[in-house]
């Protein structure tokens, strides 16, 4: 459908930004991950698929897990993104994950063993999500589990939503139309836990998390979205310097709202749910 094609391109575009930013990124996302790993019962020789990977996580800190013995199947809609998780996983030594380009939503494999599943950031993005927890569920045997992570409401997640209703108005923009690829769709705790029942899962857990994004500047931060975000750099692009300048600083000047002792800390909830097949 074409809304696929569009959010396939837009995270090939960011692929290289996201490359560029990791290390900052994943100094906080690193503890999702941790948790997505314990929720699912990964264990040494686990199978474990990673779904909507981007450039490599929860699969890099599920192959450390599993060791030698065992083994990680990582699948992102993005080629770009899969190239750059293959890059990183090479340069890291590991060699018990293997990369696939395949949409999470429609995904179809031979394979029907995992004992864990884990998608970090990216069930948020797929339209039909019960029916594609339908089928990440047939993938798993039985006992095993699937362990996703996604935002809680705008106003918790600064990291996504800082200026942009700003930065909306001085570019003048109109509010998103209905059905855009929105990273706060599923911040509804108890929609979440329903689509998960519907899926058939049992045994649910849901928890939040914080956790805190560190910048050097709100000018190293609005640097980032620019690098990461393409519908935010697109439409950038296309403005002239004064009007771009405007916004730009209207996110530098709402960013510095957050430094403390010189560096920008932006503190976010993520939700994460677990559930046994």
């Amino acid at each position: 459908m074409p809304e696929a094609v569009d959010l396939s391109r837009n995270w090939d575009e960011a692929a290289a930004g996201w490359t560029k930013w990791w290390q900052t990124f994943e100094r906080a996302a690193q503890v999702v991950s941790d948790r997505l790993i314990e929720l699912a019962g990964v264990q040494p020789g686990s199978r474990v698929l990673d779904i909507a990977t981007g450039i490599g996580e929860p699969a890099v800190t599920a192959a450390r897990k599993v060791g030698p013995s065992g083994k990680v199947l990582a699948v992102d809609r993005s080629s770009g993104m899969i190239e750059a998780a293959r890059k990183r996983a090479v340069q890291l030594g590991l060699k018990n994950i293997e990369f696939r380009h395949l949409d999470a939503e429609t995904i179809d494999i031979p394979e029907r063993d995992f004992n864990a599943i884990v998608c970090r950031w990216g069930l948020m993005f797929i339209p039909d999500l019960t029916g594609a927890l339908r089928r990440m569920r047939g993938l798993l045997v039985d006992g095993g589990r699937l362990a996703a992570a996604v935002w809680s409401t705008p106003d918790k997640v600064p990291m996504i939503s800082l200026a942009s209703e700003s930065a909306r108005k001085i570019a003048n923009l109109p509010p998103p139309p209905p059905g855009s690829p929105d990273p706060c769709r599923l911040s509804d705790r108890m929609a979440l836990e329903r689509s998960f029942k519907d899926a058939g899962f049992s045994d649910i857990v849901i928890e939040p998390m914080n956790i805190t994004y560190e910048f050097k500047s709100p000018e190293d931060f609005a640097q980032f979205r620019y690098d990461v975000a393409t519908p935010y750099r697109m439409m950038m692009d296309q403005l002239d310097a004064a009007t771009r300048k405007r916004v730009v600083d209207a996110v530098i000047g709402e960013a510095r709202a957050f430094t403390e002792g010189g560096v920008l800390r932006l503190r976010n909830e993520t939700i994460c749910i677990a559930g046994r097949k």
